[in-house]
């Protein structure tokens, strides 16, 4: 999300960081761009408008001109009025009520709010370690029952039994009773996609609300749908109390207006966003730090918390003491990683948090791709346990076995063994005094010799 609005804004604000002095016309000039660059990021106007009214203000008032850098403060100032509009901090879900906490979640068709509920109660399982049901009231839709009956399966969650020939308001008050009987501390109520100006199912959500009187009403949106997306929230706001914004599909939206204009347009904060298909993609919506990623600055405090969530602290603890006793870091050890980091999104995932990176030419970014880590993982699956034990008894005759199960190229072995190699020499380091400041060294040259450094597609 916001590839296009990054590159842009980048190009604009870094022709005026350093910069001596800002005067008028250079900071019109720069207005400009970062209008156009919100309009083809699909912001709604009206937010548009305040938002470059509100620079405007501050750029050419004291705060720019007092300034030994103001070039860098314009900055400064975009970035704070960019997490203004987005809702200043995270803000999390109030529980605090008798159990079970009802949350309700509602939105246009296709909306992605059954996937939402989901992926919201396996968040609460896992993070908040709270016991969770979810229920289906979308007699609509066909399989809409049986697809949240799969998901909860799949994420060990309860699950409130209904059926299409129900009426959504039987089906909420069995719910409420069958999570009352069974001491849930929250229920998780999925609803059918509807149009805002479908009156009658506009009302049949509205008497669903009131027959639930949930503490939290969350406004499932699809991020890709830019300007329609804060039209339709106005229309939900108006009829239900809204008290925050679940963004979905973020993975595949570069533009990212509808995260610019939801939270300015229903006055709801955004609470959470999904980041990919899989059940535990949800994250905590931070506007500081989506604002930072999209003036290119990062996102580390995320990245941090990803691993915290996501690597195997096991698997990690178990070659820590391997290599700290000095055996050696082997093909199993190495297909671990792999694994480890495409389950925090892969290379290309974590490169989005990092400081900078967003700023690299198009054609460095192609060459650091995930589709290396899904040949080399396919390559050492290929291999016996011997072969991943002892990569040096990998002969030609092997490696012909291996290409051949793998799908793969003897090179493409050969370029796999060689950057197995490369980290094995510096875990070896890791294993010695001053082990950090060894492997360090280690990856410096690792980016630079040549056929080593990143994986190329």
């Amino acid at each position: 999300m916001f590839d296009s609005l990054t590159k842009r804004l980048g190009a604009t604000l870094s022709s005026l960081t350093g910069k001596a002095k800002l005067d008028e016309e250079n900071i019109q000039e720069a207005l400009r761009e970062v209008r156009m660059a919100l309009l083809e990021a699909d912001v709604a106007l009206p937010v548009v408008k305040d938002f470059i009214g509100q620079v405007r203000t501050r750029a050419v008032g004291h705060e720019v001109s007092a300034s030994l850098s103001p070039g860098q403060v314009f900055v400064k100032i975009v970035n704070e009025e960019l997490v203004r509009i987005m809702g200043e901090g995270a803000h999390g879900l109030n529980l605090t009520t008798q159990p079970p906490a009802i949350i309700l979640l509602a939105g246009l068709q296709g909306a992605g709010k059954t996937t939402s509920a989901a992926k919201l109660a396996n968040w609460l399982k896992t993070r908040e370690k709270k016991s969770v049901m979810v229920a289906s009231t979308d007699v609509y839709r066909p399989a809409a029952i049986d697809q949240l009956r799969i998901l909860a399966e799949e994420g060990d969650i309860a699950f409130c039994e209904s059926s299409p020939d129900q009426k959504p308001v039987d089906i909420a008050r069995q719910a409420i009773d069958l999570a009352r009987k069974q001491f849930v501390e929250v229920l998780i109520v999925d609803t059918a996609g509807r149009l805002h100006v479908d009156s009658d199912m506009m009302d049949e959500i509205k008497v669903l609300h009131d027959t639930l009187s949930p503490i939290e009403t969350l406004f499932v949106v699809d991020a890709m749908t830019g300007q329609d997306a804060a039209n339709s929230a106005q229309a939900f706001n108006e009829i239900l109390p809204l008290t925050g914004v679940i963004l979905t599909k973020v993975d595949g939206d570069a533009r990212g207006g509808a995260a610019l204009s939801v939270r300015s347009i229903t006055g709801a904060p955004i609470k959470f966003m999904a980041v990919g298909e899989t059940i535990d993609a949800l994250d905590v919506f931070h506007p500081d730090r989506i604002a930072s990623r999209i003036l290119g600055m990062g996102d580390v405090l995320s990245l941090i918390e990803e691993a915290e969530q996501k690597i195997d602290k096991k698997k990690a603890n178990r070659l820590a003491r391997k290599i700290k006793k000095g055996k050696k870091f082997d093909l199993e050890d190495f297909r671990d990683q792999i694994q480890q980091m495409n389950n925090m999104g892969g290379l290309g995932g974590m490169l989005d948090k990092l400081p900078g990176m967003g700023q690299l030419p198009q054609a460095a970014q192609e060459k650091i791709g995930d589709h290396s880590f899904v040949q080399m993982e396919a390559i050492i699956n290929s291999m016996t346990l011997g072969e991943r034990h002892y990569p040096d008894s990998i002969n030609g005759s092997r490696k012909k076995r291996i290409a051949m199960g793998s799908g793969t190229q003897i090179q493409d072995i050969n370029r796999m063994l060689k950057q197995h190699k490369q980290m094995q020499k510096m875990m070896k380091k890791l294993s010695k005094k001053g082990g950090m400041q060894n492997m360090m060294r280690g990856l410096g040259g690792m980016t630079q010799s040549p056929g080593g450094g990143f994986p190329r597609r």
